[in-house]
């Protein structure tokens, strides 16, 4: 052994003291955003059957779950809605009295410490369940960028500190941008949905937002799970079309694609801790297989690492209380 050269690295993980002093990623709970769907009607708080620990909630509860929010040390949330209404056009999307400008006007006259995410897309509220405007069986997409646009301002006019588009119809941040500053809402960010993949762990959250399509797919809309360079492009025409965040969805089986945007780009970059990836970990977790801490913490980690400044995600309140321990 005196002969043999070679480099001591466990001398820097030999205590917790230690290993704590030489990390080089961190999880934070201003890095979380929580999504919260809320939904039409009175005392209402019903937990989506897919995902364990996410509800529906009726805006006579929605103040009580913001104000954990902020309890917890968490500052920021996304709002989806739930119309009790849907027709061809989405209408509900961009009306004034909708059920997510209700719930923007609510959380910023009650809880005006959270930053409010309005999530901008038609698919909660067509019939169809498609992101745009259906015409012979096909999205269409410029005459959909004038719907998006409507209610995107809209949701600026309830509050909203931050428009999230998530429709991934080309052209989408430019429409919105350019519809945003003619309304007055020059200095309203976007936070785009710039990669965003046509992914199978989308299912709890269709459960959740009651938004599956109706007949087919989108995989004429949204990126197909095989592509790289393609992810760039979309990146790249949003940034250069206004966007001021670029969301990388999913998160957990997109961190090539996550890093990679991060070198390219500078602007700050979202991970969408997405649905499938909390109810597989619920589900593992609930029969005894992985612990459900540790494995949230290990898989947050890994997006920040992989560059993610900000996390979408259902597990914010554990996660924000775990960090507190």
């Amino acid at each position: 052994m005196d002969n043999i050269q070679f480099s001591r690295h466990r001398r820097l993980r030999t205590t917790e003291s230690m290993r704590s002093l030489v990390r080089e990623t961190h999880l934070q709970k201003t890095d979380l955003i929580y999504p919260i769907f809320v939904v039409e009607g009175d005392q209402i708080k019903k937990e989506v059957p897919s995902m364990p620990g996410v509800y529906h909630v009726s805006l006579d509860y929605l103040t009580e779950e913001m104000n954990e929010l902020v309890t917890l040390g968490v500052r920021s949330v996304i709002v989806f809605g739930v119309p009790a209404h849907k027709d061809e056009k989405g209408t509900q999307a961009y009306c004034e009295t909708g059920i997510v400008q209700k719930a923007i006007r609510q959380i910023k006259e009650d809880v005006p410490a959270l930053t409010v995410i309005a999530d901008t897309c038609l698919c909660q509220y067509t019939d169809h369940g498609h992101c745009g405007i259906v015409q012979d069986g096909e999205i269409l997409n410029d005459e959909s960028l004038e719907l998006l646009t409507e209610t995107a301002v809209s949701q600026a006019k309830a509050g909203a500190d931050i428009i999230a588009p998530s429709n991934m119809m080309d052209g989408f941040v430019a429409a919105i941008r350019k519809g945003l500053d003619d309304a007055g809402f020059k200095n309203t960010p976007i936070m785009s949905y710039a990669v965003k993949y046509a992914s199978s762990f989308y299912g709890p959250f269709r459960d959740a937002a009651h938004s599956s399509p109706q007949f087919g797919d989108r995989r004429a809309y949204q990126m197909d799970p095989a592509n790289r360079l393609e992810a760039i492009r979309e990146a790249q025409s949003d940034v250069e079309e206004g966007a001021d965040f670029l969301i990388v969805k999913p998160g957990l089986s997109y961190l090539d694609i996550m890093r990679e945007v991060k070198d390219r780009f500078n602007s700050p970059v979202v991970a969408y801790n997405v649905s499938g990836e909390y109810s597989m970990i619920k589900a593992a977790a609930q029969n005894g297989w992985v612990n459900e801490q540790e494995i949230v913490l290990e898989k947050l980690t890994s997006m920040k690492r992989a560059g993610a400044d900000l996390i979408i995600t259902y597990f914010a309140k554990d996660v924000a209380q775990w960090l507190s321990e």
